[in-house]
């Protein structure tokens, strides 16, 4: 059996989940690929596109708009039967992408990527496509024209979100409430002082092992008010706590900061890091804005969460998934975050009782239950 995972380099958080599945699949033995799908266009393509999805999310209002413009045309266009420009534009991807995918054999398919998921949609109606497909919703909400596409399964994040997904078209027998797949450095937890000596000797940077650590993260391009959340803990607490910052792509940011907090030894900045997970087990609160995979991945990790000010449109929505359900505190206001983290450190009945939710609400084994089904597909595909 032969699988494909594709995306779309859009944000890490898509990224994230498609190598998760990969790393499960190859970590089982099973021959797979883990493709960009816009790399398989070319170069130009793949920075535009990359490029126009980072400067709409930059600016709020823009991305928050384009949003509500997207969730109302695709309600229209799917009651008239019409494909969205989304699928017109993706449907442009059908030659390179099937091609490579009749060239390598592949028996299943799987895409945490709404492009991706539209493509192979335009290759199936055009009877291209003789391999099962799975698509992964990484959101805690049913965003905009995954309605319109139409592969064999959809994982989403949990089974509260079935009947949405059914309200927006998406046949019932077709959805899998798996969850959210994280990587396996995720399901595992290490002390915290023990994570902080490791991050010391890997990162070659002084985190103190003997103070209460903040991570604050910005998402893998950086986004949020990062230098004022940290003036304000700056400000509260002094030198008495260690904050950590993870500013993912942004070099300006990074500049910026390293910068602005100069002075401070126990501020410290990051770039982009594959040690998030380290990270993650050595600080008492995380302050993240609220995607999809960075909440999943801090709740695997079953650490309190202060989810900050969301870029409007699915993310609000993820907040609201997670707070609902106790298993973050959700502000907008950074003197109401400040309180928020404060609170979970002091508060053991606060902090336990989110831990708890976590643990009730999300699948640290999400993995493995979409590596079985894509077995269970793929040989089912052989067979046929």
């Amino acid at each position: 059996m032969r699988v494909l995972v594709i995306s779309c380099n859009t944000g890490e958080g898509h990224n994230a989940a498609g190598r998760a599945i990969y790393e499960n699949l190859t970590d089982r033995g099973i021959d797979a690929e883990f493709v960009n799908m816009m790399s398989l266009m070319g170069e130009k393509v793949d920075r535009a596109v990359s490029g126009t999805y980072v400067k709409s999310t930059r600016i709020p209002f823009v991305f928050h708009t384009i949003y509500r413009i997207g969730g109302a045309l695709s309600r229209l266009l799917f009651k008239m039967h019409v494909k969205s420009p989304v699928y017109l534009a993706n449907r442009k991807c059908c030659g390179k992408l099937g091609g490579y995918i009749e060239e390598k054999e592949f028996d299943v398919v799987v895409t945490p990527h709404l492009f991706c998921a539209e493509t192979l949609t335009a290759l199936k109606r055009a009877g291209r496509l003789k391999a099962k497909t799975m698509a992964v919703c990484t959101d805690y909400t049913s965003i905009p024209f995954w309605e319109e596409t139409e592969l064999d399964y959809y994982v989403i994040p949990h089974e509260d979100l079935i009947e949405e997904f059914v309200n927006k078209g998406i046949p019932r027998e077709k959805l899998l409430p798996y969850g959210i797949p994280v990587m396996k450095a995720f399901r595992t937890r290490i002390g915290r002082e023990k994570a902080r000596m490791i991050i010391n000797s890997r990162e070659n940077i002084h985190l103190d092992t003997r103070k209460r650590t903040y991570l604050v993260m910005s998402g893998s391009m950086g986004f949020g008010k990062v230098e004022l959340l940290t003036v304000n803990l700056i400000r509260y607490y002094g030198d008495r706590v260690n904050v950590v910052i993870i500013c993912g792509n942004n070099e300006k940011l990074r500049r910026r900061l390293n910068f602005l907090f100069s002075g401070h030894k126990n501020v410290i900045i990051c770039g982009f890091t594959k040690h998030v997970s380290l990270y993650m087990d050595a600080c008492d609160v995380i302050f993240t804005k609220p995607g999809g995979l960075s909440g999943t991945e801090a709740a695997v990790k079953n650490i309190p969460i202060v989810h900050t000010n969301p870029i409007p449109g699915c993310e609000t929505r993820n907040a609201e998934f997670f707070s609902r359900r106790g298993m973050s505190c959700s502000c907008t206001k950074i003197k109401d975050q400040l309180q928020a983290a404060r609170q979970l450190c002091k508060d053991e009945i606060m902090r336990n009782q989110m831990l708890e939710a976590q643990r009730a609400y999300i699948y640290p084994e999400t993995c493995d239950r979409i590596v079985d089904k894509i077995m269970e597909t793929g040989g089912n595909a052989i067979c046929s």
